[in-house]
């Protein structure tokens, strides 16, 4: 019970496989070569560790997820099945769905793997209910066709679950079965960044003031040493207490030891060791607050990068999983799950107009669609796809939709009314004995030609 205990708060979810195995993690556990016990726990306490799992976590959360249905080549929001409000609202009683997809995104970052129990009505997820990722052991069974997993609720029952009773959303994996833990995985380098900050706030505390040495030409007796140094720092050790006046007795001298090169230069080994967490977690340096290679003109591309090399890998499989584990198998063909990922890839309000200028003039949107992608009401009329009268197909110019055919109608009328009135005037002249002929142009108040006489 106890090794199943050890081994089960694991963020590793260590397999035994051997008795050296078996040695190595009695013997070293969660210590890293540093000293420092790292834990999913204990790494959250570490800022950069902190700023970058929130960061990936809060940027799932707060992206939509919606239910599509497939019709031919159109797609449409399936809002009346079953599942689309547990993705899109509320997957259970007690969460929102981005309270519950931040969850997902945490418990992958730390641990590499998410489950959550699915509780089925007549063949449909009705609810989806968290599971502690330390409680569960996934396994292949016996005859390796399928995974079960081992299960110790929070009132401390233990159960065995069936695949079809778990989602489970994992990182990469080496045997298909568990997802790779990122904190597992980086142990020592987050141990270190951790000894140094632990460094650092023992080095203040003593008012960032290094040791010395209390030093005398006269024997000292039994226990003297202690009561000395007790105190010493007593009266000069703290922040509180730095730059008092020190009382020597008996003789006795103060040696000052300096800083060493590498302690002089700790704050170096953070701010590396900040840049190399959020490289573990695929987290751009300004968003854990490292601006000192970050410019107005790369923070963009950075935001690019962010989505399609940090987020894009997590995002896809959350909407992979969707499909294969709380959709039924008939409907995997007709539906699938899908992030709105415009919130990541919105640009400033400039870049923006640019963009949308240039899909309507090119026929690709409507007014309409704008509108809807700004939050903003549809108006009259917005649904009209323009399209350039300079777009050929084949050298000769094709009409697109009712709209083209609506505005070649009226050129053509326009062109056969020009020409009918022309062909009047023409006929009038002709019809006329030959003499010397005026034509007046009978015009509005603007000066637009409104007719002819001929005389």
């Amino acid at each position: 019970m106890i090794f199943d205990r050890l081994v089960k708060n694991s963020p590793a979810q260590t397999t035994i496989l051997d008795s050296r195995v078996l040695a190595d993690y009695l013997l070293t556990g969660n210590r890293s070569a540093s000293g420092i016990n790292v834990t999913p726990q204990t790494a959250m306490q570490h800022a950069a560790v902190f700023s970058s799992v929130r960061v990936i976590s809060e940027s799932i959360g707060h992206l939509p997820l919606h239910l599509y249905a497939l019709d031919g080549d159109k797609r449409s929001k399936a809002i009346d099945h079953p599942l689309y409000d547990i993705l899109h609202t509320a997957p259970n009683g007690y969460m929102t769905a981005q309270e519950f997809q931040e969850m997902t995104g945490a418990h992958l970052a730390l641990r590499g793997n998410f489950y959550a129990f699915k509780n089925v009505v007549r063949g449909n997820v009705t609810e989806l209910l968290p599971l502690n990722p330390a409680a569960v052991v996934p396994k292949l069974t016996e005859d390796g066709g399928d995974v079960i997993y081992d299960v110790t609720f929070a009132n401390g029952k233990r159960d065995v679950l069936a695949a079809d009773e778990v989602y489970h959303v994992k990182l990469f994996s080496l045997d298909g079965v568990t997802g790779l833990s990122p904190i597992a995985q980086a142990r020592e380098t987050i141990g270190l960044s951790i000894a140094a900050e632990r460094h650092g706030a023992k080095l203040f505390s003593n008012g960032a003031q290094p040791g010395g040495i209390l030093s005398t030409p006269q024997v000292l007796k039994t226990g003297a040493h202690q009561r000395i140094k007790d105190s010493w720092n007593e009266i000069h050790q703290g922040v509180e207490n730095s730059h008092r006046v020190a009382i020597l007795e008996a003789g006795m001298q103060w040696t000052k030891t300096g800083l060493t090169l590498e302690e002089a230069q700790f704050l170096q080994t953070r701010k590396y060791s900040r840049s190399e967490i959020a490289g573990l977690f695929r987290v751009p340096p300004h968003k854990v607050g490292d601006l000192e290679r970050s410019t107005n003109n790369n923070i963009e591309q950075q935001a690019l990068e962010f989505y399609t090399d940090g987020m894009m890998p997590y995002l896809t499989r959350i909407e992979a999983r969707v499909r294969f584990s709380l959709l039924k198998p008939m409907d995997r063909k007709t539906y699938f799950a899908k992030f709105n990922v415009n919130g990541l890839l919105r640009a400033d309000m400039s870049a923006r107009g640019r963009w949308f200028d240039s899909m309507v003039r090119n026929g690709a949107m409507s007014p309409n669609e704008i509108r809807e992608f700004e939050d903003m009401n549809p108006r009259k009329g917005g649904q009209i796809y323009l399209t350039p009268s300079n777009m050929n197909v084949n050298s000769q110019q094709q009409p697109q939709g009712n709209a083209a055919r609506h505005s070649l109608s009226i050129a053509q009328a326009i062109a056969t009314g020009f020409a009918d009135g022309m062909g009047r005037i023409a006929g009038a002249i002709q019809s006329r004995p030959t003499q010397r002929q005026t034509i007046e142009l009978e015009r509005d108040e603007h000066g637009a030609i409104m007719g002819a006489t001929v005389a």
